[in-house]
């Protein structure tokens, strides 16, 4: 029985998703797996506290000290923090690793700032950083990219990975304005409450940048981006097709990213998605195209992908961000 003490930091939406499933299932996932996952300790922006059972409410949590003491004996440190720019969430991993802790992150922003020094400290250590919930939430293209398509001769990926984005161009489609589109989803809860990363492509290139540092060895930071925006008007689409937003890159031209509006076959992979889904498409060569669409868009759905992520992390042999 391997023993799996995590630390968790961040504990809004997706954060009380990961520790709800770990209590709901920490029995299940012990029998069928052989680990024992259990939350110690959960840190948020100025506090912090220890756990033994429930999460105490947070009028019980003590003031944020030294978190290096915090993760005194942690097998995982799980991020569920918000992307905010900060270089915290980059320190508290490098410190993890450095302490011989697997990390699991459904952050996205010190991913593109600090990659290379994560892979080389968690190479250094032995250790794992896992990163499905950045790249797709429960739809699995982080794997794809990182293990799954291994040997394989991948060409160029391609995909509409912003559930928002899918949504609110069939909203469009379907005789609404732009702005009413957005309100709707954030009505139910698939669009942030600030949707700017969503339109303008930045989030769907943001995790094409991860996937292609996962599947060619790219340096995220190092990636350029040419997107273009949802806005009003939208291109012409023929019919029988339907818009989509489609980020791509390819190997032989390395270090770009593209997202662009796309008139899709409404029976393609991408013209099919409805809603607030997402898919991606590898191009292998002689293997030909791999795809995986779906997922749910969610707190629950990357919570779930950290529970997957925290699994592979102390099952299987790997270190750095393979």
């Amino acid at each position: 029985m391997i023993d799996v003490p995590i630390v968790l930091a961040g504990y809004g939406p997706v954060g009380r998703e990961y520790v709800e499933l770990i209590r709901r299932h920490r029995a299940r996932w012990r029998d069928t797996y052989g680990a024992d996952l259990h939350v110690v300790a959960v840190r948020g922006r100025q506090s912090q506290v220890r756990v033994d059972g429930a999460v105490p409410s947070r009028g019980q949590w003590d003031p944020a000290g030294e978190f290096a003491e915090l993760l005194a004996g942690a097998r995982v440190l799980a991020q569920a923090v918000p992307s905010d720019g900060s270089d915290q969430p980059a320190l508290d991993a490098l410190q993890a690793l450095q302490q011989g802790a697997h990390v699991v992150t459904a952050t996205k922003s010190h991913l593109l700032t600090h990659w290379r020094k994560l892979d080389e400290a968690a190479r250094r250590a032995g250790r794992s950083v896992r990163i499905s919930g950045a790249t797709g939430a429960a739809m699995p293209a982080g794997d794809l990219a990182r293990s799954v398509l291994r040997g394989f001769d991948v060409r160029a990926v391609q995909g509409c990975p912003n559930g928002t984005a899918t949504f609110v161009l069939d909203q469009i489609a379907a005789g609404h304005g732009l702005a009413g589109a957005v309100v709707d989803a954030q009505r139910q809860g698939i669009a942030e409450a600030d949707p700017t990363a969503d339109l303008s492509g930045k989030d769907a290139a943001t995790k094409l940048r991860l996937i292609t540092g996962l599947l060619w060895g790219w340096d995220p930071a190092d990636v350029a981006v040419a997107a273009e925006p949802i806005r009003e008007p939208l291109p012409p689409v023929p019919e029988g097709h339907r818009l989509r937003q489609v980020a791509s890159a390819q190997r032989e031209e390395p270090g770009l990213v593209r997202v662009e509006l796309r008139a899709e076959p409404a029976a393609s992979t991408f013209g099919a998605l409805l809603g607030p889904e997402k898919a991606i498409s590898y191009d292998c060569g002689e293997a030909g195209t791999v795809a995986v669409s779906g997922g749910r868009s969610s707190p629950r759905g990357a919570a779930l992908a950290m529970v997957k992520d925290t699994l592979g992390a102390v099952l299987e042999a790997t270190t750095g961000f393979h």
